[in-house]
């Protein structure tokens, strides 16, 4: 039998010797290896080489039109077959050479963002020779091509292999439908404006399907639609939704409602729910004035298997609702914004465009700055629209400007960091989700911009005694020839001059203040000259209530300090509040509360008990695995943000929100 005390005492005692050896050698090594002085440390030089000359984009025609067969048909896996026949022309930095450049800055998404990373099984070749090519390892997005002498054009092949699961991006096919954006699936040679490229695209779709996109000179054979030529500007800028349900409605004024869902029940609108979309065309033609396009399609996926977007587009919307957007209407107000969203975009930040954010190709940077007219006044008019057009209830879009006004009342982030820095964060923090984003701050210049438009438009109706208002600036400064669905840029002193010529004041140093400033007033100027005050109650507004309904999630921010989600895990945790100063981050889950299990009813319970100073919350979290009770130091009650009338009358903010056109 073997002694097991004695075996382990023996190996003990040789471990320790071992261990005793290697640290005398350790030391030993040590005092014979001196370290080297910094001058004496190795140092490299840069390698040779320099980044690939990119040619500057020229406004002149290219020479040739490109021609572009997408086989979409396989939606199963989402992969796209692409063949592209793209006439010679030298780009490149040596005779022979062509750049390739697959699309990298996108509009609208207002950063990089172009996919490369779905582009696998790329073959360039011309005559049934396959060319030699290299990829740009300074700019990834560009591919230099060797073409031989006399060759007229370049055959390309690539498969798209678009995202099959949500940790991989944003799903655009499902079995039952699919959204292609031809930037995707399209090169585009370097050295020209994009609009000054030709392109002929074609597309084959399952069969049965039925394809909506705002291009011109469709004929449909088969499953197969061939489009006619445009430029590659506009087809990147006209995406498609398609499916096996869908349904179009003629809104008038040129303007269609173009609707792909996973069911067809999905499609059962009622009339007056279509009425209500073609009075938000009826209201955006009377506050601007004129068209910017010839016509326009709402394309809109009704899914919940689909990936989320909300696109600007100039002659189309690219967006998606739940499958309940109509089949639930009295309860899916808050989620109607989009489309007015989109809608106003037409005007403004397609046809009126920044300078710095309008580039002439797809690889040249953008510069966002401006974004606060952009976004800003887009996410003001979409409200003002939506309640005109009875998309949205007045009482909707009172409560989502509460819901702005409390963002920023209880954003300590306000104090370090300015809207219009904001405006860059689409490139600094690709529209991740942020630890303490209260503090971070995100692209607030959305919402804190529809604000500060809220409050230019109840000082020009103050100061003009309701003759003027921001309807005014809207027709002024998005004012186009009828049909004109180019770009028309404009800085920031042609907002000022436009604004002034609606009603002189000093309008530079109001925005700058605004929009460039840290640690600024919480801008409730406008609620407050429109007749309304910032007030917290102890139940929800409109929009809150269904917000948190359709979201599946328990918003505590203004009172405990924290959003959960539908499985009580932390999503949002407000910097400095109760909750953070208990060590609360996002990811914690909350098992317990006060020695039972979650529920939201029992936490919400809690939180007014302990109105009386006395009756503590215990809440049990848990972490990594790692368990802790906290006792969060708050007596405050429940905080939900909502507008309260000041006086009686019609006040300035109903009045901007009143339909305009004839009614009856």
């Amino acid at each position: 039998m073997i002694n097991k005390r004695a075996m382990i005492r023996s190996l003990t005692t040789s471990c320790a010797a071992w261990a005793g050896g290697l640290l005398l050698a350790n030391a030993t090594y040590a005092q014979s290896s001196p370290s080297l002085s910094p001058a004496q440390l190795s140092m490299p030089q840069p390698a040779p080489g320099a980044p690939m000359a990119q040619p500057t984009p020229r406004d002149t025609p290219y020479p040739g039109t490109m021609k572009l067969l997408v086989d979409a048909t396989d939606t199963a896996r989402g992969i796209w077959h692409v063949q592209q026949s793209i006439p010679v022309a030298q780009t490149g930095p040596t005779p022979g050479q062509m750049i390739l450049r697959f699309a990298e800055w996108l509009p609208g998404k207002h950063a990089p963002r172009g996919d490369i990373s779905g582009l696998t099984g790329l073959i360039f070749s011309a005559n049934g020779q396959r060319l030699n090519w290299s990829r740009d390892p300074y700019d990834v997005y560009a591919f230099r091509v060797d073409v031989p002498r006399n060759v007229r054009t370049i055959d390309v092949r690539f498969d798209y292999l678009s995202p099959t699961r949500e940790a991989e991006g944003r799903i655009v096919a499902t079995p039952i439908m699919l959204n292609l954006q031809w930037e995707s699936v399209a090169l585009y040679p370097a050295g020209w404006f994009t609009r000054r490229i030709p392109v002929q695209p074609s597309v084959l779709l399952p069969i049965g399907w039925t394809g909506f996109a705002a291009l011109d000179g469709a004929r449909t054979i088969g499953n197969r639609i061939d489009y006619g030529s445009t430029n590659f500007e506009n087809l990147v800028d006209s995406p498609m939704f398609a499916g096996m349900h869908a349904r179009s409605w003629d809104l008038g004024n040129g303007v269609s409602l173009n609707v792909v869902a996973d069911e067809a029940q999905n499609l059962n609108a009622k009339a007056e729910q279509i009425a209500a979309h073609r009075a938000l065309v009826d209201e955006a033609l009377i506050l601007f004035g004129s068209k910017t396009f010839d016509r326009y399609l709402f394309l809109l996926a009704l899914t919940d298997q689909l990936g989320g977007i909300g696109l600007e587009h100039h002659r189309s919307s690219e967006n998606s609702r739940d499958t309940d957007y109509f089949t639930r209407w009295d309860s899916t107000g808050s989620e109607r914004g989009l489309l007015p969203h989109e809608f106003t975009h037409s005007w403004n930040g397609k046809y009126r465009r920044p300078a710095q954010l309008w580039t002439p190709d797809f690889a040249t940077p953008m510069q966002d700055n401006l974004l606060w007219v952009y976004e800003g006044q887009t996410s003001y008019w979409d409200l003002v629209l939506g309640a005109r057009s009875g998309l949205q209830s007045r009482e909707m879009v009172l409560g989502e400007w509460a819901r702005y006004a409390a963002s920023y009342e209880n954003m300590p982030g306000r104090n370090w960091r300015s809207v219009e820095d904001t405006t860059l964060d689409p490139i600094i923090a690709a529209r991740k989700p942020k630890p303490f984003a209260t503090q971070a701050r995100g692209e607030d210049y959305y919402n804190e911009g529809s604000l500060i438009w809220l409050e230019a438009d109840m000082l020009i109706r103050e100061r003009t005694g309701g003759q003027k208002s921001l309807d005014d600036f809207a027709k002024a400064f998005f004012a186009a020839r009828t049909g004109d669905w180019g770009t028309s840029t404009y800085d920031f002193n042609t907002v000022v001059t436009t604004l002034n010529g609606v009603m002189p004041y000093d309008w530079a140093t109001f925005l700058r203040q605004r929009i460039s400033g840290t640690a600024q007033p919480v801008p409730l100027d406008g609620i407050t000259r429109g007749g309304y005050r910032l007030v917290y109650r102890e139940t929800p507004s409109v929009y809150d209530a269904e917000r948190m309904k359709e979201g599946k999630v328990v918003d505590l921010l203004f009172s405990l300090g924290l959003v959960l989600n539908k499985d009580a895990v932390v999503t949002n945790v407000l910097w400095d509040g109760p909750a953070f100063r208990e060590g609360i981050t996002n990811g914690t889950k909350i098992l317990a509360v006060g020695g039972l299990g979650y529920s939201e009813e029992r936490l919400k319970a809690a939180i007014t008990a302990a109105k009386d100073g006395k009756t503590p919350i215990e809440l049990l979290v848990e972490k990594g695995g790692r368990y802790r009770i906290i006792r969060p130091a708050y007596s405050g009650g429940l905080r939900y943000p909502d507008l309260e009338k000041v006086g009686a009358g019609t006040t300035p903010i109903e009045q901007l929100l009143q339909p305009r056109r004839p009614l009856g």
